[in-house]
């Protein structure tokens, strides 16, 4: 599964609003608390116009779990690096797996294909990064995940919809409960949906009569095609690319929020990893550089914003791209991502501090190496005389003052 699932942008619409939960804000939420909470959600779903045997039924038997707790609050210790990101997920191991289901699911993959125009080297390449090929499901029970965010206060009106819709799951009879089982925050399945997009996408492709997401491999690629198609993939598009970037490129028109033809980026130089041109296409492309101009650079098409539609991260989208290109036959990364530091929202946050002392105008200092801190960073290369990349690499942090150093220094 993705290492840090972010929720989807697709806004649970089959959620009834009800008035907030009276729910745990930050204290430790106790077993009468939560008791107290699922009889309160118990009658709200009822008045929402779930069957009331589903729902006591359902409900009646969910536990309180302090781990899902602990990984709601908690934060990632340190900010992985594309390069630790990357190769986790685009491994050897997993490129050689996706091949051989790739193979071996071939007539599916086709006919998927043809109905949803979702090329199956991708479907699989997804399927690779949720759940490695359906190995890794989770193994959290959804009602008690769902019920115990809804009751621990941070998000909890935005869980509380999500546990709604997973007992509508259940009252159609697509999963029993003991099957109904995944991450800690409610993602369940082979395509790890969260329940508002099992509703709306999952599709029962193998003719059983129930939307098996965890059992029916069929089920859950055609399910992702079917919410692909939604999110808008281009069909006869690539994600992106590899290429290769001029020594003079101009760093500040990297991003997603740069957008120019291949012609465009062809006449500054932007060339393919091998030196040849780019292709001759009428196509809009941002140049992503995930880490730094010492490490590879990428065009990002508008399949790669479909594929963020999935998953908001961009590390997550080049991951799918270049594990769909990997399974389709094409080779390692030409320039590989060089190692970078690790740094805990402590470090960060210092950073942040310290740009903004520096008048580099970082923003909110969250410890969070959001946009804005990386462009508060390109403001500090280009005033000295670096290349204004914006990437937090050692020599730039060591020259700022922020690396190395422990936490909370």
């Amino acid at each position: 599964m993705s290492a840090v699932r972010l929720l989807p942008l697709i806004v649970p619409a089959l959620f009834i609003s009800q008035p907030a939960l009276a729910v745990n804000t930050g204290k430790t939420l106790t077993e009468e608390a939560f008791r107290q909470c699922v009889t309160t959600l118990e009658a709200d779903a009822i008045a929402a116009g779930l069957p009331e045997k589903t729902v006591r039924d359902n409900l009646a038997g969910v536990s309180l779990n302090e781990k899902v707790i602990e990984l709601d609050r908690s934060q990632p210790e340190f900010t992985s690096s594309f390069a630790d990101y990357y190769t986790r997920r685009v491994s050897d191991t997993r490129v050689a797996s996706g091949r051989q289901r790739y193979q071996d699911l071939q007539p599916l993959l086709h006919q998927l294909t043809q109905e949803y125009g979702i090329p199956g080297h991708y479907l699989v390449a997804f399927w690779g990064l949720e759940t490695n090929y359906g190995g890794y499901l989770g193994y959290i029970p959804t009602l008690d995940a769902l019920s115990t965010l809804s009751c621990e206060g941070r998000r909890g009106e935005y869980f509380k919809g999500e546990l709604f819709n997973a007992l509508r799951i259940l009252d159609r009879g697509d999963v029993a409960l003991k099957n109904m089982q995944g991450s800690w925050a409610g993602a369940m399945g082979q395509t790890q949906f969260m329940p508002a997009i099992f509703l709306r996408y999952a599709i029962d492709h193998d003719g059983d009569g129930k939307r098996n997401l965890w059992g029916s491999e069929r089920d859950a690629l055609a399910s992702a095609a079917n919410f692909l198609r939604d999110l808008g993939w281009e069909k006869e598009q690539r994600w992106g690319r590899e290429i290769s970037l001029p020594d003079n490129f101009d760093y500040s028109l990297s991003g997603l929020g740069s957008k120019r033809s291949l012609t465009e980026w062809a006449t500054m130089g932007v060339r393919m990893p091998d030196g040849s041109p780019l292709p001759a296409a009428d196509m809009q492309a941002s140049v992503i550089v995930p880490s730094g101009h010492n490490g590879p650079a990428f065009l990002a098409y508008q399949n790669f914003r479909v594929i963020m539609g999935w998953n908001r991260s961009e590390s997550y989208a080049i991951a799918v791209g270049r594990l769909a290109d990997r399974i389709a036959g094409a080779g390692a990364l030409s320039q590989p991502p060089p190692q970078a530091p690790r740094l805990d929202r402590e470090q960060v946050t210092r950073l942040q501090r310290i740009l903004n002392e520096q008048g580099f105008d970082a923003g909110e200092e969250d410890g969070l190496m959001g946009p804005g801190t990386r462009k508060a960073i390109a403001r500090y290369q280009q005033a000295n005389d670096l290349v204004a990349d914006g990437f937090p690499g050692e020599d730039v942090l060591t020259r700022i003052g922020a690396y190395p150093g422990p936490p909370g220094e």
